[in-house]
């Protein structure tokens, strides 16, 4: 049998894309972590052992001196896990990426160099259109961490810091009921013979089941109100125990606050919190109630919340007592950092393996869900209509 020749040899006929290999050089990261200067903050997003995790694959880190302590991680500490410590905020915020919990002020974006890469909060409530102007003409690619999002389609830092304060809310609730300026004396417990505490939760968010979770786990009677059945419903199968659901309605909601020793604010809405419980309702409750509002900075969904701070977290109107202090998971830095640096410490090593931010926007949606600054572009729409500025599709800048 006769065998046909070919022109072309058996490596040749290979198809070329099968041949090609797309081979991607990692990138050495050079992060800098600044000291928060925002009043009140005391988060820090990479804790030493993360700090070691990264130095340990190549990357250097800078951290100014002081920036852990409001955390109880020490210089020293971060030292030993192989960063760069320094007093010069000018040397941190050259760095190739700056990582910082609060968003920088306008006198730390001078010190930013051009086409850096930032990712911190953007807390656009309390931002101005200067912030985004100034940020725009360094060409700064930036991402807000409350806007990326996980795998399932969830916010992650928003959802970490979301269960730290359901079970804050509970816990300081406690407090003010047994030492606070208003106090009743009773304790959160499952007392034999002695009625329960009676918990009433505004929203069937992250917040809302924590603060449930928890509330039950004291022995709390635990009654939730939301305008959504699924989360209702959703909630009551992650809990697992039975606890009263309702939506909105002001003849139920009344008769539960007039009843209820806690009271706790957890309804978000696109711009504000809804108010959803009238001062006439507040006027109702028990003499020494308790009401902690964490959607406070949303405008809060007591008609009586009016903004305090760490330093005096409460105020008494109408004889109840109000703790209405945004930022709620900065009274608890630690806890609040740890759960932030897990977040952050896969996207960083994975923005390295990718070769950089450019090639791991492309390839991780939910990070891309971050950006809301693409080289000085910006392409936030939420924020172009906020501050009337002009926005752009990130998936036609990126190519």
């Amino acid at each position: 049998m006769m065998s046909l020749s070919s022109p072309f040899t058996k490596d040749e006929l290979i198809p070329q894309e099968e041949r090609l290999e797309i081979m991607r050089d990692k990138q050495d990261l050079f992060i800098g972590i600044p000291k928060e200067t925002q009043h009140q903050e005391k988060r820090v997003c990479l804790t030493p052992d993360a700090v070691a995790a990264l130095t340990a694959h190549g990357h250097r880190i800078i951290v100014e001196k002081g920036a852990g302590e409001g955390s109880s991680f020490t210089d020293e500490q971060y030292n030993e896990a192989g960063a760069e410590l320094t007093s010069d905020t000018a040397k941190v915020f050259s760095c190739q990426m700056i990582l910082k919990v609060a968003p920088p002020s306008l006198e730390e974006i001078k010190l930013i160099k051009p086409q850096t890469v930032l990712i911190s909060t953007v807390q656009l409530k309390t931002r101005n259109k200067e912030y985004f102007t100034q940020l725009s003409k360094k060409k700064i690619t930036a991402l807000g961490f409350e806007f990326i999002v996980d795998d399932e389609g969830r916010f992650s830092a928003v959802n970490a810091l979301s269960e730290i304060s359901g079970i804050a809310s509970v816990l300081i609730a406690s407090e003010l009921l047994s030492s606070g300026k208003n106090r009743t004396g009773q304790l959160f417990g499952n007392i034999t013979g002695v009625p329960p505490i009676e918990v009433v939760i505004l929203g069937a968010g992250t917040v809302g089941e924590f603060a449930a979770r928890t509330a039950l786990g004291l022995g709390a009677s635990v009654r939730v109100f939301d305008n959504s059945i699924s989360k209702l419903r959703n909630l009551q199968t992650r809990v697992s125990q039975q606890l009263y659901t309702s939506t909105i309605q002001p003849k139920y909601l009344l008769k539960a606050l007039m009843r209820c020793d806690v009271a706790i604010g957890a309804l978000a809405g696109e711009n504000r919190a809804p108010v959803v419980v009238s001062q006439t309702m507040v006027e109702n409750m028990k003499e020494g109630s308790v009401i902690i509002d964490v959607s406070i900075d949303m405008g809060g969904c007591f008609e009586t919340s009016e903004i305090t701070s760490h330093d005096k977290p409460t105020f008494t109107k109408l004889g109840v007592t109000h703790y209405c202090v945004p930022n709620l998971p900065s009274r608890y830095s630690k806890t609040a950092s740890i759960s932030l640096s897990n977040m952050f410490t896969p996207y960083l090593l994975k923005i390295a393996e990718e070769g950089g931010i450019e090639h791991a926007i492309r390839m991780d949606k939910g990070l891309k869900c971050g950006v809301y600054l693409y080289h000085g572009i910006l392409t936030n729409k939420s924020i172009g209509q906020w501050f009337d500025i002009p926005s752009s599709d990130v998936n036609l800048l990126i190519f």
